[in-house]
C-alpha cells in the first residue's frame, strides 16, 4: 500500500513581479492534478513569516476559476515578505518553530518563490529538515525582476519588466523629442536595479538607430564619471536636440559607492536607494544648464501585468509546474532554471540547478552586452534581451480597467501556541 499523500506549502517572498501569481497558479493548477501525491496545497500568508507564525491559507477553498484569474493579476496573491532566515547556530528556535509548524500540519514539500535571497532561505529549510530528523523536500521557484540568479538564461518577471522599460522609454523619448526646440531637452528615467544592470539594459532595445531614446543607458557594472556622461549629454542635445537617459538605481561611483544611497537598510540588509534621477538631473542642470525631466519607474515597473511579455507568462507558468513535477520525481534542494536551446527562433525548456549554487550569487551583465563607452548594449546583448519581451498577454478588461483575481485566502485552522517574539 502506498504511503498516504501529505501536504505541500507554497510561499512567495521578496519583491513581487508581475508574473509571480502566474507561477502560483501552476503551483496550484499542476499539484491539484495530482491527488495521490498531494493531500492539500497550503500557501504562507506573507512568505516565510506565514509559515513561522503559523498563518497559513488553504489553497483549496479557491475555485478553479479563481486560481485561474491569477495568470493576469500582478502583486503577491498571498502576501509575500522581505525576510532573511539567520543561521542556524544564531537562531536554532527560529528554526525548531518552523518545523514545529510544518510538523503540526504534515506538510512534507514546500516550494519558495523568490529571488536569491528567497533560494539562500529554500536551501536553509532544506538542511534544517535533514538537521532535525523531518523529512520535507524543500524547491525554489526563480522569481526576480532583476533577471540576477545564476544557473537560469533568465529570470521569470524579467521579461515584463524589460518591456516596460523599452516601452517606457521609447514612448518618453518621442515625447521629449517632440517639445526639446522649446522646453525639456533631456529626461532620465530611473529604473531598478541595484547590482546588476539588466533592467536598465532592456531600455535600449527602444534605441535601433543612434538618434532614437535612449541615447545613454547607466549600468551598475560601469562606475559612473559625471564628467563623461555631462559631456555624452550635451553631445547627444547638440547632435539630436534632446536626449533620453536610462539609469539603474545601483549606479556607482569611483569610491563603490551608490549615488543614490538613501540612508538605513531593508529587512535583507541591502543599503536603501532613491533619487538617482533627480540628483543626475540637478547636476544637468547646473552644469550644462539644460532643462531636465525625470522619472523614477520604481514599483509601476515591476506591477505593469497589462504589458507583460507572454514570453515571461509563459516562463513564469512553467518553473512552477516544473517545480511540482521535481517534487513528484523526488528532487530537494534545487532550483528550477530556464534553460536557453537557440536565440532564433527562441526555444527554451526548464532544468535545475543546486541551491548551493544559486543563494546569495548575483548574476550581472557580462561586460561584452556593454558598449566600449559603458553607454549602451551590443548587438549580443539584443540578441540576448528580445526575445524575452516577445509576445503580448494582456488581461482582461472591463469599463477601460484591467480585471485581477479576488481570492478568499482561507485560513487554515492553527495547531500551536503563537509563536513568541
Amino acid at each position: 500500500m502506498s504511503a498516504r499523500p501529505r501536504h505541500a506549502l507554497y510561499a512567495q517572498s521578496g519583491g513581487v513581479t508581475a508574473v509571480i501569481n502566474v507561477s502560483a497558479q501552476a503551483v496550484i493548477e499542476t499539484a491539484r492534478a495530482h491527488p495521490g501525491h498531494f493531500a492539500r496545497l497550503y500557501a504562507g500568508r506573507n512568505g516565510i513569516l506565514g509559515v513561522l507564525d503559523e498563518d497559513l491559507i488553504d489553497t483549496g477553498a479557491e475555485s478553479a476559476e479563481a486560481i485561474a484569474a491569477l495568470r493576469h493579476t500582478p502583486g503577491g496573491a498571498f502576501g509575500s515578505c522581505r525576510y532573511k532566515l539567520k543561521g542556524l547556530d544564531q537562531h536554532r528556535s527560529e528554526y525548531e518553530r518552523l518545523i514545529a509548524v510544518l510538523r503540526a500540519h504534515d506538510i512534507g514539500t514546500f516550494f519558495y518563490n523568490g529571488g536569491g535571497d528567497s533560494a539562500d532561505t529554500c536551501l536553509k529549510v532544506a538542511q534544517i529538515g535533514r538537521e532535525l530528523g523531518y523529512p520535507l523536500q524543500a524547491i525554489h521557484i526563480p522569481k526576480t525582476m532583476d533577471n540576477d540568479l545564476p544557473l537560469t538564461d533568465c529570470c521569470p518577471g524579467f521579461g515584463s519588466v524589460a518591456k516596460y522599460s523599452a516601452v517606457s522609454i521609447r514612448e518618453a523619448g518621442l515625447d521629449v523629442a517632440s517639445m526639446a526646440a522649446s522646453s525639456t531637452q533631456v529626461f532620465i528615467l530611473e529604473v531598478m536595479g541595484r547590482h546588476a544592470g539588466w533592467t536598465a539594459a532592456a531600455g535600449g532595445l527602444a534605441a535601433t538607430r543612434a538618434c532614437e531614446a535612449p541615447q545613454l543607458i547607466l549600468f551598475p557594472e560601469i562606475v559612473f564619471d559625471e564628467d563623461r556622461f555631462l559631456a555624452a549629454v550635451e553631445a547627444s542635445v547638440k547632435r539630436w536636440g534632446y536626449c533620453a537617459i536610462v539609469a539603474s538605481e545601483g549606479l556607482r561611483d569611483a569610491e563603490n559607492r551608490f549615488l543614490s544611497e538613501a540612508g538605513g537598510s531593508d529587512a535583507f540588509g541591502h543599503a536603501q536607494l532613491g533619487g538617482l534621477a533627480p540628483l543626475l538631473a540637478q547636476r544637468i542642470k547646473q552644469r550644462l544648464g539644460r532643462k531636465c525631466h525625470y522619472a523614477v519607474a520604481d514599483y509601476l515597473m515591476r506591477a505593469a501585468r497589462h504589458i507583460a511579455s507572454a514570453t515571461d507568462v509563459e516562463q513564469a507558468y512553467a518553473v512552477g509546474r516544473a517545480a511540482v513535477e521535481q517534487a513528484m520525481a523526488g528532487a530537494s534542494g534545487v532550483m528550477v532554471t530556464i534553460e536557453r536551446l537557440a536565440d532564433s527562433p527562441y526555444r527554451w525548456t526548464t532544468g535545475t540547478a543546486p541551491l548551493e549554487q544559486v543563494a546569495n550569487v548575483e548574476k550581472k551583465m557580462p561586460r561584452d552586452f556593454i558598449t566600449a563607452d559603458g553607454f549602451h548594449i551590443t548587438e549580443a546583448c539584443r540578441r540576448y534581451l528580445l526575445p524575452l519581451i516577445a509576445g503580448e498577454d494582456y488581461p482582461p478588461y472591463a469599463d477601460g480597467l484591467p480585471l485581477h483575481a479576488e481570492l478568499a485566502n482561507t485560513a487554515v485552522p492553527r495547531q500551536l501556541p503563537p509563536r513568541r517574539l
